[in-house]
């Protein structure tokens, strides 16, 4: 074997391995992070904007920095419904009209396993949904109401 096989060998080792690390990081898309503020308190959110992305949500997540978050974001204001199917960790969900006005917590969703899971479903129209750790929106005292800002 000459040195040239050794370095394309020894290079495409190197590929493999980058790619492997690559795949067992945490999901977020860090060119994809923004910010979701109530007054001096932020959260930087992962965006959810599609319908595989939404799907996808924070399942398998074995936890999450208490600084971030995900933010959905759908086409227009509906009725969106939230379950913790595959979710590991317990979180609170705000679901946001329009305005950007909290209309609905849904505090301490627990994480679902099993093949049936509880819906959250506030019945209020929202265009995004935030999904933070389980106790925060208590903690920064976030109440329907609250007008959020978004650094998107």
């Amino acid at each position: 074997m000459n040195k040239l096989h050794i370095i394309s060998i020894v290079l495409i080792i190197l590929i493999a391995l980058l790619i492997i690390n690559y795949n067992n990081q945490d999901n977020y898309d860090l060119n994809n992070l923004e910010k979701v503020c109530l007054k001096e308190t932020c959260f930087q959110v992962e965006i959810a904007d599609t319908l595989e992305l939404r799907q996808q949500g924070l399942m398998y997540r074995e936890q999450l920095t208490s600084n971030k978050g995900m933010l959905f974001i759908f086409d227009e204001e509906g009725i969106y419904p939230f379950w913790m199917k595959n979710t590991l960790i317990p979180l609170d969900i705000i679901w946001i009209n329009e305005n950007k006005e909290v209309v609905y917590i849904q505090e301490n969703a627990l994480p679902c396993k099993e093949e049936i899971c509880t819906s959250y479903n506030p019945n209020k129209k929202a265009k995004y949904i935030l999904e933070i750790n389980s106790g925060l929106a208590n903690k920064f005292n976030i109440t329907m109401g609250n007008k959020l800002d978004f650094m998107i």
